[in-house]
């Protein structure tokens, strides 16, 4: 859906924010681009909607050379999310979210409708929220509004700078969680830029690691913890990689070990049981919150497969490093 073929971008003092990036984001694949300050994220992302005109190279947007394409109606056709948000001050919510639809040509009384549908997706209920001016919401509830008026017009590419950077970590992690909930939904390619480690791990079905205007490693998040390309990598990604890799390696059946024989989890005390799939960090929570010493896992029928053990948790981090 999106290819940058040999992309640079310099500057007229001599400065080189993108050096000969190539690389591709399939159609409904999340994308995460991490790295330090400066070191060309934003740059890149912004070229997509051509708010930054490469010096060489092509970037394609669905096959398309986007320098072909009339910059305002391309960006009409793509959705983007800024940490600031940046909805008007003078315009309720409803209106903010219809913004793009109107533009398009949409009908009010179907621009308004469209933009009710997608509150109620993120969460805002348009009888309660729709009537509201943005001075009168939370920070956690403008961010929604900017994803839901990115989403108005049912743009296919999504475009997201630092979305959750302007709120508490605990609504960060909320939000995080919701929208990777309505992403399973509406599959948008989504490119993601954050300078977050964790957040570019938690989000994107790939992370593209960058150095200073050139992508260290493009892989994903298990491969870029589990198997650093470089030096550069590691160190980015921290010592603690294989904690982090936790939240990105399920539990499979290779993991378990057979169900005790003759024992109830009312019996034992166990905590309930977790699906096959769940993540190693979030298996590992509620089994470290009990004193059995294992966790059932069960397959998609609720039917027990097996228990999961501290020793089956190394042994599935092990398996996943060589993957």
């Amino acid at each position: 859906m999106i290819r940058f073929e040999n992309v640079t971008k310099r500057y007229e003092d001599g400065t080189t924010a993108v050096d000969d990036l190539s690389f591709e984001v399939a159609e409904g694949e999340l994308v995460t681009l991490v790295g330090p300050s400066g070191c060309g994220k934003t740059t890149t992302m912004m070229m997509v909607n051509r708010l930054v005109e490469p010096t060489s190279g092509r970037v394609l947007v669905d096959g398309r050379d986007i320098a072909d394409v009339d910059p305002v109606a391309l960006r009409r056709k793509i959705g983007y999310v800024i940490q600031q948000v940046g909805l008007f001050p003078h315009r309720t919510v409803l209106d903010n979210t219809a913004t793009v639809p109107a533009l398009l040509g949409w009908k009010k009384a179907a621009a308004r409708a469209r933009a009710a549908e997608l509150l109620d997706l993120v969460g805002l209920d348009p009888a309660v929220y729709g009537s509201r001016y943005p001075a009168q919401l939370s920070g956690g509830q403008r961010q929604r509004v900017g994803v839901a008026r990115a989403l108005a017009a049912d743009p296919p590419v999504l475009l997201m700078d630092e979305p959750f950077g302007a709120v508490d970590p605990v609504v960060r992690e909320r939000l995080q969680n919701e929208f990777l909930a309505l992403q399973a939904t509406v599959r948008k390619t989504v490119l993601l830029v954050t300078h977050d480690i964790e957040e570019a791990v938690r989000m994107g079905d790939r992370m593209a690691v960058y150095g200073h205007g050139r992508i260290e490693q493009f892989d994903t998040p298990a491969t870029v913890l589990g198997s650093p390309a470089t030096p550069y990598v590691a160190d980015f990604v921290g010592s603690d990689r294989g904690l982090k890799r936790l939240a990105v390696t399920p539990v499979t059946e290779a993991d378990l070990d057979p169900l005790p024989k003759g024992t109830t989890e009312a019996e034992d005390g166990a905590p309930a049981p977790v699906p096959l799939g769940t993540s190693l960090k979030d298996a590992l929570a509620v089994l470290l919150q009990h004193d059995t010493g294992h966790l059932t896992v069960t397959g998609a029928d609720g039917r027990p497969l097996g228990v999961l053990t501290p020793a089956g948790v190394h042994g599935a981090l092990r398996r996943a490093a060589v993957e």
